[in-house]
């Protein structure tokens, strides 16, 4: 992990900010350079990478939560397989990203305890619960696919550390909502039950899904200055008219209906419209009322208790075996 005081240039953190050292680090910016762990970065670009890089680590190892609850109950020997694959996948993003994160000065331990405490989010989505094994395929269709539209523009985040790590995370990413897609066509194109069930989850996955962009232009208190620094490239409202124009014709093509009686194509922009969003339920999950936020939250504190007699181990492990090198030196 990197001391903040050695990434400061004037070795000091605590030290202000110049008018010419902010204004050389955006003709940075500007130039598309990356900025890499050691640079010098303002106070302010640190803390909203921590936020955002920590937040989407969190969301990657709650997001094993719902799927993990169906990996012994999924429909066949190959669906086990392919579901459980996805599972651990999700649990390397988590790890890729912490260790991008500890780049700029945090601990995982730290990260660790602003998650379990509240004072760190996740995404949303993940605060729902899955009722069905068709809720598994709307997740890889809609949540996954919502998730490359997202982070495949940061594969070009002005944070080295962090654009590196979106690279592989997309390759797989990419997977899983190909996996997810064809869960929903086998469902589809089976018995009534079968795409009964999968209309199910798409009515109750997709509102969710659209909001996982965050909240309106209008409302978000992040993207002007995230755009700035190309930490983000897109806005929110932009990359969600681009998941809607993808998703719906696959929806079409899978003779499922998209539950949004104003969802249509509007020839005059090339673009669908969709009806009004129910933010205020949106904040509420955020701010911990979802269906299944303490379960979430419940289970992530569980595993990190008993995990710990191993962290420790390690530890001991550690400390000792670099003692007996020292000693042997």
């Amino acid at each position: 992990m990197y001391v903040r005081g050695l990434i400061n240039a004037s070795g000091d953190p605590n030290a202000a900010e110049t008018p010419e050292q902010l204004a050389h680090f955006q003709d940075r910016i500007d130039a598309e350079e990356k900025i890499e762990a050691r640079d010098w970065m303002p106070a302010a670009y640190r803390k909203t990478l921590i936020r955002q890089i920590s937040q989407h680590a969190h969301s990657e190892i709650i997001g094993m939560q719902p799927e993990g609850n169906w990996v012994t109950r999924a429909p066949s020997l190959r669906r086990k397989a392919s579901l459980l694959a996805k599972v651990q996948d999700e649990g390397g993003h988590g790890l890729y990203l912490y260790a991008a994160a500890e780049t700029l000065g945090i601990s995982r331990e730290e990260m660790q305890d602003q998650l379990l405490s509240g004072a760190a989010k996740y995404s949303s989505i993940f605060n729902y619960p899955t009722l069905t094994w068709a809720d598994i395929g709307a997740i890889g269709w809609l949540v996954d696919g919502a998730a490359i539209m997202n982070q495949i523009p940061l594969c070009r985040c002005s944070y080295g550390p962090y654009a590196r790590a979106m690279v592989r995370v997309c390759k797989e990413e990419s997977f899983h909502q190909r996996q997810g897609y064809e869960i929903m066509t086998t469902l589809a194109q089976g018995a009534p039950a079968q795409k009964a069930m999968a209309q199910d989850a798409l009515n109750r996955w997709w509102t969710p899904s659209v909001m996982m962009f965050g909240p309106p232009d209008s409302d978000s208190i992040h993207s002007v200055q995230s755009m700035t620094w190309k930490i983000k490239r897109f806005t929110n409202d932009a990359l969600r008219q681009r998941f809607v124009d993808a998703t719906v014709p696959q929806a079409d093509y899978l003779s499922l209906t998209v539950p949004d009686p104003d969802c249509k194509w509007n020839d005059a922009v090339q673009h669908y419209d969709i009806g009004p969003l129910d933010w205020g339920d949106f904040w509420k999950v955020v701010k911990g009322g979802g269906p299944m936020n303490r379960q979430r939250i419940a289970a992530r504190q569980k595993a990190d208790d008993d995990g710990a007699w191993v962290r420790e181990a390690a530890l001991a492990y550690a400390t000792k075996r670099s003692a007996l090198m020292e000693a042997a030196e």
